[in-house]
């Protein structure tokens, strides 16, 4: 696992395919704050629920001049049936090798009903206009996580 990632930290470059066949790039944020949040997998409930809460919020972050792009290690045709079934307003983006995952340190050993698996860790990244980490949630719990997140990009 990559070293833990601060406030202050520049933040780890990535280049993954999206939904809707683009990409994005840590490069193409630069001059605008970036929400960089990691889940575990489309289309279960935790993973549905915070993708709805960010949809619900977009105009909000839009206004704040802030992209909101969700990673998890599915491909983009899945992003894509995700987004399309519950009517997504996020940049889903396809970390298919892990490497984003293991940049950011959220892919890591999870233990659920006693079975050990690796996986991605469910945490969110405040990336600066300057591509430097501002804030970091760690083992995020959904409810409430949206405003949290949005209040804190409304403060940069």
């Amino acid at each position: 696992m990559a070293k833990e990632l601060k406030p202050g930290d520049p933040a780890p470059p990535f280049d993954l395919p999206t939904a809707g066949g683009g990409r994005v790039s840590l490069a193409s944020l630069k001059g605008k704050p970036a929400v960089l949040y990691f889940y575990p997998k489309d289309d279960t409930p935790g993973c549905t629920q915070e993708a709805l809460n960010f949809t619900e919020k977009a105009k909000q972050f839009a206004a704040a001049k802030a992209a909101v792009i969700g990673v998890s290690r599915d491909s983009a045709a899945r992003h894509e049936k995700f987004a399309a079934k519950h009517g997504l307003n996020v940049t889903l983006a396809a970390d298919e090798d892990g490497l984003a995952c293991e940049a950011y340190g959220v892919w890591g050993e999870k233990k659920l009903y006693g079975r050990s698996y690796m996986g991605v860790e469910r945490a969110t990244f405040l990336i600066d206009a300057k591509g430097r980490i501002a804030r970091v949630w760690r083992k995020v719990r959904v409810p409430g996580h949206v405003e949290e997140v949005l209040a804190a990009v409304q403060s940069l």
